[in-house]
């Protein structure tokens, strides 16, 4: 068999668990099938038992799929594995995502995923006789596995005692997670949660927004956290920055203007991960320091 046949043949059984798997034509398509390939490491000659699951970013599974199937996709073409292959993987639970380092940013270099275990053992039976009972237990427990590894993805934010809250992972949600676990309780002791700006889903007490005549709307130009005082009549404005987002000369205007119809005394805060990441914005926005607004620093 040529090397061109081995490479159809496998993208062709790639394709075919996928859709075993519930995957409509798009997400099982020729880009999603090269993908698991890349994710699984089979090259053309490999049987689906030497499956196996290295960690991979984007730029890995492109690199797989040029070297190994002679596919080269256009650095553009990131975005179009990201969102028609690997984004719905990871959603139904076939993979981990940064197993290495769970809060490790979306926007990073590094952002990689890997084949979840059960997973990897459903492809190393594909092509034997156990493949038809062993992918009815695994469609069966699916469900399952994805609530486990949604929650073990997921930051867990204690608002109050007997008050949890989930975030997802990444980003500026571990900073965000400091900042209501260890600077509220150090500088707005009697502080409500109002709001938390969270990619997956915003949280809102409405009822406490209610209670001060405060409308929160998803398309505002909202800060990482509202947080207010009742005892001093203070609401603390703060940005989480990680990677953009401090509270500068433009920003406080912005928010003013936001907030402007509210009576009530605005605190704003930038908060930051460690000293280095505040120096190094100070540098790069200049201002931040100068302009006298709150810096904390979470450490």
């Amino acid at each position: 068999m040529s090397l061109d046949d081995m490479r159809q043949r496998k993208l062709t059984e790639a394709r075919k668990i996928l859709q075993d798997l519930g995957f409509g034509p798009r997400r099982s398509n020729d880009i999603a099938g090269y993908t698991l390939l890349a994710l699984a490491h089979l090259r053309p000659e490999d049987g689906w038992d030497r499956a196996t699951a290295p960690l991979r970013r984007i730029k890995d599974i492109m690199d797989f799929i040029k070297e190994y199937y002679g596919i080269t996709y256009a650095a553009n073409t990131r975005e179009t594995i990201r969102d028609e292959a690997v984004k719905y993987f990871a959603a139904a639970g076939l993979l981990l995502t940064n197993p290495d380092q769970p809060d490790r940013p979306r926007n990073s270099g590094k952002y990689a995923y890997q084949i979840e275990g059960r997973t990897l053992e459903l492809l190393q039976c594909y092509g034997k006789e156990e493949w038809e009972m062993t992918l009815d237990k695994y469609l069966k427990e699916r469900e399952q596995i994805r609530r486990e590894l949604e929650r073990a993805r997921n930051i867990p934010v204690t608002l109050s005692p007997g008050k949890e809250i989930s975030l997802s992972p990444g980003g500026q949600n571990n900073l965000i997670k400091n900042i209501i676990e260890e600077f509220c309780p150090r500088f707005a002791k009697e502080g409500v949660v109002i709001y938390i700006g969270d990619a997956s889903g915003a949280y809102i007490d409405k009822d406490y927004a209610n209670c001060l005549g405060m409308t929160i709307e998803p398309d505002q130009k909202m800060p990482d956290v509202l947080v207010y005082d009742p005892g001093r009549d203070w609401l603390f404005v703060i940005e989480a920055v990680t990677s953009s987002g401090s509270i500068d000369g433009k920003r406080r205007k912005e928010l003013k203007e936001l907030f402007q119809c509210y009576k009530v005394s605005l605190i704003f805060v930038t908060a930051f991960e460690n000293r280095k990441k505040c120096a190094d914005f100070s540098i790069r926005f200049l201002g931040i320091l100068r302009s006298g607004l709150p810096v904390i620093l979470i450490i």
